[in-house]
């Protein structure tokens, strides 16, 4: 028999939004979070002068498009991980998760990142037992598309 289709209640976003906010480099960048679902994950970052990577032309550091796309794709690796293992009791599904980890990241760097705030959105493309694979997209606050990432992460 299979289990009902998972969505994300409350306290499941709670718990993903609680586990995100307590990574300080999350907060350092100033990464904010918008939507967590069971469909998408979406979250945004600020332009600020301690992330432009090209003083001359003020774009975005690639290391922080990197970042934001990892993180963006953890979250959704991990509320993947909630439906792979809403069997378990809440301290044997925590202890699998608290293992999470970025096994592999690919970004491809489509367009300078030009703007003044950039939106992540994350999907899920296979979630398994223990790794969880996601396709990820920056925009720019005009729309450009400026980066894709596909992430591979360590689930359980």
């Amino acid at each position: 028999m299979s289990n009902p289709p998972f969505e994300l209640n409350a306290e499941l976003q709670q718990a993903v939004s609680q586990f995100f906010q307590r990574i300080p480099f999350n907060q350092m960048l100033g990464i904010e979070l918008d939507e967590l679902s069971s469909q998408r994950v979406t979250m945004h970052l600020p332009m600020k002068p301690e992330l432009i990577g090209n003083f001359v032309h003020g774009i975005l550091h690639g290391g922080v498009i990197s970042s934001l796309l990892d993180v963006a794709g953890g979250a959704m690796a991990l509320i993947g991980a909630f439906d792979k293992h809403q069997h378990l009791s809440s301290s044997e599904r925590m202890a699998r998760l608290s293992k999470l980890g970025t096994i592999d990241l690919r970004i491809d760097y489509l367009r300078p990142g030009r703007g003044q705030r950039f939106t992540a959105t994350a999907v899920l493309l296979r979630s398994g037992n223990k790794v969880a694979v996601v396709r990820s997209e920056l925009h720019s606050d005009d729309g450009t598309l400026v980066a894709v990432g596909t992430g591979t992460y360590l689930c359980g």
